[in-house]
């Protein structure tokens, strides 16, 4: 009953600020600008881009007409020495030089662009793969090798892993390279909400130590009915924040579509269709929709989803509590950083090895992790879409909600001893004394 109370007075206490409401609802609005930017620049780009006259000075003659002008950039080639083209580029007649020196015993691999502003990086990232391909044609030629020939060779391989069940033997489709992707997603859900609300723990029991409502509050309540009814409270404003956010981005992202079409989203559209349409009768194309669908029907996404919220809120429930009993022993947030380095670690560290976890999500190093009740909710996420035995997420969660009401217990124990204390500096020794109270 007493944590019910704590429950609701969290929730609603928070919620009702302004800083809730105004993140809450100015949110959607920037996510569903950044889904709408990206159209509306590429559809005014000519308004911000500049179309510039870049003279092409090439001494070895190679690399004349291979340069293909656009929209915005214009090559002309011309034969002066190289100080009278920098002197046209300082009176503005054109934008920039490219400079192509002649070479006697190898073909030319070099060049300088003279300009008196900065050349995007698309207009000298197009210049070298132009170069490149000329002179990997050349050498080609030089060595009597048709380059048609060379293009032709090119073969695409394809190697592809099949997982056998130990249970009953069924073979099943596995992509590493998209189930790393959706293991690493999910992992950086958990690691940023467990840091966001975990640390908006730390500063309620901050805040209510401060200003000695805590020293009210805890003569009628026990120390682990508040730890829980705090942790359990804030999570609820984190789900509501996210739901929130979810509809409300998709309810104003749908309303912008209707009152702000782009000729971009429009014509990307009618592109993709016609591309769709065309994929359709090609055989080479069927083989690659297949394979989409490999990789969809190969993801178990009700199973990754399931073990998601459980890890997530297993992490989160944990680290809340730790950082509970951090802000009951200090005065400030300036004095939380010695305890909250070394906590935040144990979080980083599989987000560091995630490479090693995905490339080998069966080695002692990512089971252990995964069992780990301070690493597990990390790194299982970035193991579950490869497939874990049952038995080892058990065993894991198990020792997850374990560990949290273990933890919540002893935050209770040093919040009962830490609250009341103000203006002393605490270490972990100390820390460490008060749980043996």
């Amino acid at each position: 009953m007493k944590i019910g109370i704590i429950i609701q007075r969290e929730y609603l206490t928070r919620v009702r600020k302004r800083s809730f409401l105004l993140i809450t609802f100015l949110a959607p609005l920037f996510f569903a600008a950044l889904m709408f930017l990206p159209a509306i620049l590429m559809e005014n780009s000519e308004k911000f881009d500049e179309k510039r006259t870049i003279a092409v000075l090439d001494e070895s003659t190679m690399f004349v007409g291979k340069f293909e002008s656009t929209d915005f950039n214009t090559f002309i080639y011309i034969d002066k020495e190289i100080d009278e083209a920098k002197n046209l580029v300082k009176e503005g007649v054109y934008d920039g030089v490219l400079y192509i020196p002649a070479t006697t015993l190898t073909v030319p691999t070099n060049a300088e662009i003279y300009s008196k502003r900065q050349i995007p990086m698309s207009v000298t990232s197009h210049i070298r793969a132009t170069m490149k391909n000329v002179v990997e044609h050349q050498k080609l030629l030089a060595s009597g090798i048709d380059p048609a020939i060379v293009k032709a060779s090119a073969t695409t391989v394809n190697v592809q892993t099949i997982r056998m069940s130990d249970e009953d033997g069924t073979e099943k489709k596995s992509f590493g390279e998209f189930e790393f992707l959706l293991g690493l997603f999910l992992a950086l859900i958990i690691y940023f909400v467990i840091f966001i609300f975990g640390a908006q723990v730390m500063r309620g029991v901050i805040e209510e130590k401060t200003n000695r409502i805590i020293e009210v509050i805890i003569s009628s309540v026990k120390p682990f009915e508040l730890m829980m009814g705090k942790i359990i409270g804030i999570a609820l404003v984190g789900l509501t924040q996210f739901l929130l956010w979810g509809l409300l981005t998709f309810t104003i992202s749908s309303v912008a579509s209707i009152f702000l079409p782009t000729q971009d989203i429009v014509s990307t559209g009618t592109v993709m269709s016609e591309q769709v349409t065309e994929m359709a009768a090609s055989s080479d194309a069927q083989g690659t929709l297949k394979e989409v669908f490999d990789v969809i029907h190969s993801i178990n996404f009700k199973d990754i989803l399931w073990c998601f919220l459980l890890y997530f809120l297993g992490g989160y429930f944990l680290y809340s509590a730790i950082f509970a009993a951090i802000g009951s022993a200090v005065d400030n947030e300036t004095d939380t950083q010695q305890f909250v380095t070394p906590v935040s670690l144990m979080l980083i560290v599989p987000m560091v090895c995630s490479s090693v976890i995905a490339s080998a999500p069966d080695s002692s190093i990512a089971i252990w992790m995964s069992m780990i009740p301070f690493t597990s909710p990390v790194a299982m996420m970035l193991r579950i879409p490869f497939g874990v035995p049952i038995w080892q997420i058990t065993v894991s969660i198990l020792l997850l909600y374990s560990t949290f009401v273990a933890f919540t217990w002893i935050a209770g124990k040093v919040y009962r001893t830490g609250i009341l204390m103000y203006g002393k500096k605490v270490s972990w020794k100390e820390i460490f004394r008060w749980i043996k109270y």
